[in-house]
C-alpha cells in the first residue's frame, strides 16, 4: 500500500529488502519509524528510535543505495556510537565510527555504498577494528581537515541530549531518555540476531552479543582457570599413591611432571609500562605460588620478542628479578613468528596488551589464547579467551 510519499515508500521497500536479504539488519530496520526531517537535516540521522530523511538527498537514490543508509545507521546504533565517544573529539570520532560502519557493511556487501555526490570513510586498512581503535590511529596521522579531504559522513552525528542550536526543532531528549534509548536498542539488537539466527548476524556483532549476555569473568579468574586446565590428570605408577599400601594394592599417582605450561607475553608498548608490567608478572607469580610444579616462558615484545625467560618451582624466585623491555610498536604476530621459529607450543598462550595491533592478533590456530585487555574494555579479540585488566585497589 502506498502512503501517496514517495520518499517513504522507498524507505519500506529498501527495509523489506534488507529483512529479506539481510535478515538481522532488516529486523532492526523495520522498528525504526520514519519521519522528514529535512528542515534541520541535510542527509539522514536516527536516534535509535526513528529515522530521519532528507527529501533532498533521498530523492535521486536507488533502493540499494537507500538499503545502505538505513544499515548505517542501524549498526551506529547497534555499537552504540554516540554513547562511546567519551572525551573524544567529535569530528574525528565521527569519522572513525564512519570508517567503522562503512568498513563492515562494505565487507558484508550490504546495499550500494557509491552514492554520487557523496565520498564516503571507507578505507579496508580498517576493517574489523572498532571506532575507537580507528580513532586512536587517524588522531595520530592526521588532523581534522587532512580527514576531511578523505570523505564525507555520510550522515548526522547528532549530540541527542544538546539543545538545537539553530531553533529548527530538531528533537532533544534528557539523559534519562537517552539512556532508556540506548537499552531499548541492545534489547533489540539481541532480539534481531536470535530472529536471524547465527548465521546471518555479523561475527564482531555476535562476539558483543556474546559479551552482553554472558557474565563477565574477572581477569585473575580467567587466568587461574585457564591455568588450572592444563593440569596434566594422566595417571601413572611411577609415583604411586601411598594411600593403597595398607589395602595390600598399589594405586596408580597422578603425574605432576607438568603441572602447568604456559607461555606469558608482555605487550611493552603503547599505553602499558613497566610499572603495568610489574602487577602482571606479580599476579603471574601468585598463581604459581599455588601449585607444586611449573614450567612457564615469560617474554616482552613490541615489534619483536625480547628477554626470553624460563622459570620453574626450582627457580621461582629469580621471577622476582625479571626486567620488562620494550618501547616500539605493536606487532602481535611476532609472538607467534618467535614461537614457530623456535618451536614452542604451548598449552596457554596468555597476552598481557591494550589491544592496539599494527596488523592481525596472530594466529587462531597455533595455540590456546588468553588476552588480557589494559585500558580499553570495549576491544574483543577475533579469537581466544579474554578478560579485561583492572589494577589491584590497595585498601586506604
Amino acid at each position: 500500500m502506498s502512503h501517496q510519499d514517495p520518499i517513504i515508500d522507498k524507505i519500506i521497500v529498501a527495509r523489506v529488502g534488507l529483512l529479506l536479504r539481510h535478515p538481522f539488519f532488516g529486523n532492526l530496520a523495520t522498528r525504526l519509524k520514519i519521519q522528514e526531517g529535512t528542515e534541520w537535516l541535510p542527509t539522514a540521522a536516527t536516534d535509535g528510535r526513528t529515522i530521519y530523511f532528507n527529501r533532498t538527498f533521498f530523492e535521486p537514490l536507488s533502493i540499494k543505495q537507500v538499503e545502505f543508509v538505513i544499515a548505517h545507521e542501524i549498526l551506529h546504533n547497534v555499537f552504540d556510537h554516540m554513547g562511546r565517544r567519551e572525551g573524544r573529539k567529535p569530528d574525528i570520532f565521527n569519522i572513525a565510527a564512519d570508517y567503522c560502519v562503512n568498513g563492515q557493511l562494505v565487507r558484508d556487501g550490504i546495499g550500494e555504498h557509491n552514492i554520487e555526490g557523496i565520498k564516503i570513510f571507507h578505507d579496508k586498512k580498517y576493517y574489523g577494528m572498532g571506532a575507537e581503535e580507528i580513532y586512536d590511529k587517524i588522531f595520530d596521522e592526521m588532523d581534522e581537515e587532512q580527514l576531511k579531504a578523505l570523505g564525507q559522513l555520510l550522515d548526522e552525528h547528532i549530540d541527542w541530549g544538546e539543545d538545537s542550536k539553530d531553533g529548527s526543532g530538531r528533537p532533544k531528549y534528557s539523559k534519562e531518555e537517552l539512556k532508556q534509548i540506548r537499552d531499548e536498542m541492545r534489547e533489540a539488537t539481541m532480539q534481531a540476531a536470535q530472529a536471524a539466527g547465527a548465521g546471518n548476524v555479523p561475527a564482531n556483532i555476535q562476539r558483543m552479543i556474546k559479551e552482553l549476555t554472558e557474565p563477565k569473568m574477572n581477569w585473575r579468574e580467567i587466568i587461574r582457570q585457564q591455568i588450572q586446565s592444563t593440569i596434566k590428570d594422566d595417571f601413572s605408577f611411577m609415583r604411586p599413591n601411598r594411600k593403597g599400601w595398607h589395602m595390600g594394592a598399589v594405586l596408580p599417582g597422578t603425574n605432576f611432571k607438568e603441572t602447568i605450561d604456559i607461555c606469558v607475553s608482555i605487550d611493552m608498548s603503547g599505553s602499558i609500562g613497566e610499572d603495568q608490567a610489574r602487577d602482571f608478572l606479580s599476579e603471574i607469580k601468585g598463581i604459581m605460588q599455588e601449585y607444586q610444579d611449573f614450567n612457564i616462558k615469560v617474554w616482552c615484545f613490541d615489534t619483536s620478542v625480547y628477554n626470553e625467560a624460563d622459570f620453574n618451582g626450582y627457580s621461582m624466585d629469580e621471577f622476582d628479578e625479571y626486567v620488562p623491555v620494550g618501547g616500539g610498536g605493536t606487532e602481535f604476530d611476532a609472538n607467534w613468528e618467535y614461537m614457530k621459529e623456535n618451536d614452542i607450543n604451548p598449552k596457554k598462550f596468555i597476552m598481557f596488551t591494550d589491544g592496539y595491533p599494527w596488523g592481525s592478533w596472530g594466529d587462531a590456530d597455533y595455540c590456546d589464547t588468553v588476552f588480557i585487555i589494559h585500558g580499553n574494555n570495549k576491544i574483543v579479540p577475533p579469537f581466544g579467551e579474554y578478560a579485561y585488566y583492572e589494577a589491584v585497589k590497595v585498601p586506604a
